[in-house]
């Protein structure tokens, strides 16, 4: 096995804890395997070594290459994932009467089940309430809260104080004692109960910590950066004062934030929980070359809570070229040159940065006769509901007939949601088919709801009435009409428990408005289009979510759909703070990295701009460094930040003279002065910021009609500002 020498510094580490950085595309996996090969050749035990991997495809993919290098007959150690191990340990407990014997809820409606009932009985008398808290959605949300409060040990009310589970969800703090009352009533345990269950006992049990440890002498954790506090203090318990932990993971990805994940895991937390620890990099990348590499330095490098270290492209490695691009049409001439040289299109991705926005380029490749597959089936542009729904009264426009169909309205009467539930839909959408008219006041079909809830069925039973007079609108119009007067972003963003999830409900309208408007010159096209049951074509491109492409790399890449408010996401209602700007960016870092030799980055054009995070990779700079040291150039070039890139060159042992882009090349340099709105912008400047306080401008670059500021604080140190946004107050007359 060929390692580099710090693949080896980590394989042949002696004493003590110790955290690997491990860069996207490091080999962390045959690093690992090769520590515990060393391990093992020098004679630890294999029982007193445990291996803990993110998930089920890692673990097999690291027990097959361990078993694979493995000298014959050699007894190997323990690899599991969190689950199997809390699994394991809950099985002990048990046998040794610590713990009650419980059930494990392994299939999706047992939980969705016990959510349910624990909804009922908090919720028992509020009849109104009930039919919005049974909601599908609202019942995901409620798990993902049950979940949360086990990941991160804390308090119901605590957790739901601190984290913004927007409105009708007040009931989540008794409904989790609910849950649990349930579940201890009925002898089941949920999958976060394998981790939660144990550590309560253990934590709580001075004598029973001394049972569990003293087993181990080495623990080794890949995908550290994601691990919840749950998983982190049960990890320190198994550990104790004797066994040497090695965490192997990468801040600059860690994505599972709303999972209870945090990048100060893998930072200050990890010493804080085990103690002294040594620090080992793996910067050499065997993925991609110099411009990704360069790409992604310069994509995370506003971020503050990141560790100090590059992303390094190692000799051999593919030369990744960088493109950037705007709309479906230059997708598919792109996708069609991957073709024509000879690839295959199931070696390509396309990357998403939620499902909504993969909705605009699913109706791209169909209309382009591209095939392609999902991760997920049920996101097939056909089969959501939502999308079912609008397609629905187009095809009302356009066929009055279906007013007397029960199936098909029911379908329209209950997407968007109108908050009641479904039996009472069954039963008004049979009397309306048959009737033709909307049922008198005291109507015993109408008993039980609430006076809006009325009103906004009637008025959904109005539109439908009207739509057929519409016909001749083009799709587009008809849409906005529809989602003008069902006051669908309204209630998406209501029935959504999470704020983001409603967002991205509401997004994805406005997609299909946008793709309605492209082909506005055949109204029926569109509707085909939106009613075709594609299936999942083997041969056809992938196309995933950024948080589903984790671990993964192909030669192709499209990131699309990079816009401002998309992504990174946020909205009026949900602005960014400088903490989750700091995860977007992280999220965008993972995408980017997942492409060996083309990367595409795809925005909308029109109204979208492109996102801030396209600019921060100053990727025609990583382009250009790219091709003058495959040339052997000597001659200087300009780059927007010379000294990440000279950081770089001396890193990986190469020589380019490099300076700062100069006003001449229409390229602002870091000390030019801008004037934003009528605020004058420049280096040295004092300015008062409505939160960090007074600071001092050291950096202006970026887009001159909004550009990027950064500014030491006294007090909150540095910081990086969006100009536009930023709510600060020049100083005037005070340079530092």
């Amino acid at each position: 096995m060929r390692l580099t020498d710090q693949q080896r510094a980590v394989v042949t580490h002696s004493v003590g804890h110790a955290r690997v950085a491990a860069v996207a595309g490091a080999g962390k996996t045959t690093t690992m395997v090769a520590r515990v090969l060393h391990l093992l050749a020098q004679g630890v035990p294999p029982n007193r070594i445990l291996v803990l991997m993110f998930n089920r495809a890692a673990r097999e993919d690291f027990t097959a290459k361990l078993a694979r290098l493995a000298p014959p007959g050699q007894a190997l150690p323990d690899v599991r994932t969190f689950h199997s191990l809390g699994h394991r340990l809950t099985q002990t407990l048990t046998r040794w009467g610590v713990l009650a014997p419980r059930q494990l809820l392994s299939l999706d409606w047992q939980r969705e089940r016990l959510l349910r009932q624990a909804t009922l009985q908090t919720l028992q008398g509020d009849d109104a309430a009930l039919e919005a808290a049974l909601e599908v959605e609202r019942l995901e949300a409620l798990g993902h809260f049950c979940e949360l409060v086990k990941a991160e040990m804390a308090a119901p009310g605590e957790l739901y104080e601190r984290l913004d589970f927007g409105d009708d969800t007040g009931h989540f703090v008794e409904a989790f004692a609910q849950c649990e009352a349930l579940l201890d009533g009925q002898g089941l345990m949920t999958y976060a109960d394998l981790l939660y269950r144990p550590l309560r006992a253990l934590e709580r049990d001075a004598g029973l910590r001394d049972r569990v440890q003293g087993f181990l002498d080495h623990v080794i954790i890949d995908e550290y950066q994601d691990i919840n506090l749950a998983q982190q203090r049960l990890l320190a318990v198994l550990a104790g004062r004797q066994a040497a932990v090695m965490a192997v993971g990468d801040a600059n990805q860690c994505i599972y934030e709303w999972r209870g994940a945090r990048p100060d895991t893998m930072l200050e937390d990890f010493t804080a929980t085990f103690g002294a620890a040594r620090d080992y990099p793996l910067s050499m990348t065997f993925r991609h070359g110099h411009a990704l590499a360069l790409a992604a330095n310069h994509a995370i490098a506003a971020n503050q809570r990141r560790p100090d270290q590059l992303c390094l492209a190692a000799p051999g490695n593919p030369a990744t070229r960088i493109e950037t691009g705007q709309g479906g049409g230059r997708l598919v001439e792109a996708l069609e040159q991957w073709r024509s040289s000879a690839h295959s299109l199931n070696e390509a991705c396309i990357l998403v940065r939620s499902w909504a926005l993969s909705v605009s380029v699913q109706l791209q490749l169909l209309r382009a006769g591209i095939p392609f597959r999902l991760s997920r089936e049920d996101r097939f542009v056909f089969r959501l509901p939502l999308v079912q729904a609008l397609a629905g009264y187009l095809r009302l426009a356009r066929d009055a007939g279906l007013l007397h169909d029960p199936a098909h309205l029911l379908m329209l009467l209950a997407q968007p949601t109108p908050f009641v539930a479904r039996e009472r839909l069954v039963h008004l959408a049979q009397r309306l088919a048959d009737s033709q008219r909307w049922p008198e006041r005291h109507d015993p079909l109408l008993a039980g709801l609430k006076p809006i809830q009325r009103r906004n069925l009637k008025r959904r039973w109005e539109l439908l009435c009207e739509l057929p007079r519409l016909a001749s609108w083009p799709p587009a119009k008809l849409l906005e009409h529809v989602v003008e007067r069902l006051e669908a972003e309204k209630i998406l963003k209501r029935a959504a428990a999470r704020r983001e999830k409603g967002e991205e409900d509401v997004r994805l309208l406005d997609v299909l408005i946008e793709q309605a408007g492209e082909l506005a010159h055949d109204p029926e096209a569109f509707i085909d289009l939106l009613a075709n049951p594609v299936e999942n074509r083997q041969d056809g491109i992938l196309i995933t979510t950024v948080h589903g492409a984790k671990g993964l790399e192909w030669p192709w890449v499209a990131l699309w759909a990079t816009n401002e408010e998309d992504f990174p996401h946020y909205s009026r209602d949900n602005p960014l703070n400088a903490e989750r700007l700091e995860e977007e960016r992280r999220l965008f870092y993972v995408a980017i990295t997942r492409a060996r030799e083309r990367l595409w980055i795809l925005h909308d054009g029109g109204e979208h701009r492109p996102s801030r995070f396209i600019a921060e990779t100053a990727w025609q700079d990583c382009q250009a460094v790219c091709a003058a040291l495959q040339a052997e150039s000597e001659a200087p070039l300009e780059v927007a930040s010379p000294p990440l890139v000279e950081r770089y060159l001396e890193a990986v042992g190469r020589h380019l003279p490099v300076r700062a882009v100069s006003q001449a090349a229409g390229v602002a340099s870091p000390a030019e002065t801008y004037v934003i709105g009528g605020r004058r912008f420049d280096v040295g400047q004092r300015v008062r910021h409505a939160v960090f306080g007074e600071g001092e401008i050291r950096v202006v670059e970026g887009d001159p009609a909004n550009p990027v500021i950064e500014v030491r604080f006294a007090h909150a140190g540095k910081r990086r500002l969006i100009a536009l946004r930023a709510p600060l107050e020049i100083l005037e007359g005070e340079r530092a």
